[in-house]
Formats: C-alpha cells, sequence, structure tokens
C-alpha cells in the first residue's frame, strides 16, 4: 500500500500568513498514489448506497468525480458564486480566513437521494457545513461527508456533528 501522506505538500503562509495549505497536486501528478487515495476513499463508504456525490469547490472536484464513477452514482459540483448556469441554491459561511459562498443547482439533488460530501480537507468544517446544508435544502439525505485528510486542531468534526465523517489522514 502507498503512503498517501508523502504525495501531500505543506505550503506555509497560503493563502495568508499563518495558514499552512495542504497542496495535493504531488498526489494527483501520481497515477499509483491517486489510485490507490481512491480507493481508499471507496473503503470509508463501505457498502452504503450512494445515489449522487457532491464535490466541493474545487480540489473536490478531483476525487469527488473519480468516487462518483466508483459508486455508481451522480456527480454534484458546489461552486463558488456566478460559476453554475442554472436556478441555485446558495450557503454563506465562514472560512479559517474569511467569508465565502458555495452554490448548487436546485434540480441536482432529489428528495431522498441518499448523498456522499467529498472535498480534499476537513479544516474548521465551515465548507462542508454549508455543503450538508445546501444537500438538506434540496431533501437530501447525507450518508457521509469523506475528506483525504483532516486538521485535528481546527475541530472542523464539531460542525459535522450530526453526519458521519471520515477521512484516510488527520493532521
Amino acid at each position: 500500500m502507498i503512503d498517501i501522506s508523502k504525495y501531500i505538500r505543506d505550503i506555509a503562509d497560503f493563502p495568508k500568513s499563518g495558514v499552512v495549505f495542504k497542496d495535493i497536486t504531488p498526489l494527483l501528478s501520481n497515477q499509483e498514489a491517486s489510485r490507490e487515495c481512491l480507493l481508499q476513499l471507496v473503503s470509508l463508504v463501505n457498502d452504503q448506497q450512494i445515489d449522487k456525490v457532491v464535490g466541493i469547490e474545487s480540489r473536490g472536484f478531483f476525487f469527488g468525480m473519480m468516487l462518483a464513477q466508483e459508486l455508481n452514482a451522480g456527480f454534484v459540483p458546489l461552486r463558488k458564486p456566478g460559476k453554475l448556469p442554472y436556478d441555485t441554491y446558495k450557503e454563506p459561511y465562514s472560512l479559517e480566513y474569511g467569508m465565502d459562498v458555495l452554490e448548487m443547482h436546485e434540480d441536482a439533488i432529489q428528495r431522498g437521494d441518499r448523498v456522499l460530501i467529498h472535498d480534499d480537507v476537513l479544516a474548521t468544517g465551515g465548507t462542508a457545513k454549508a455543503a450538508c446544508n445546501l444537500v438538506e435544502r434540496a431533501g437530501g439525505i447525507i450518508v457521509q461527508c469523506n475528506f483525504i485528510m483532516q486538521i485535528d486542531f481546527l475541530r472542523g468534526n464539531d460542525k459535522l456533528y450530526k453526519y458521519e465523517t471520515a477521512s484516510i489522514l488527520s493532521y
């Protein structure tokens, strides 16, 4: 088994001073490591039925789409404002370094769809919680919030206490 952590590099003071950015581009550029990461993410889901995989802009798109294919599910992108061309639900949230908004097409998730939410990093939990709010507003059932890694000291799981969360790596 490949050690996924060897393909994630720390970038100090990005996007602002004091933040250590977890860069997954080395992971993405290595076919074997990417495949191993995908298999580990799929294993976190166990045998749960998933109808839609929600990928959070932008790094959640990479493995989110691959997860959807592996799980025989549809893929739903959550985007920053103004990037989706159809009617959207909007959800503001706070980051460890500011505020932002996520949008999702209103028809992307049907009532009762079983949903896996995926992103690369669980940090403060604001982005993931906003994703959960959007999915629930559309009538989806959140099966799991799934991450490549989580930053434990930022306590993102506190905001996701009512959902099953899983990650491959913890820092």
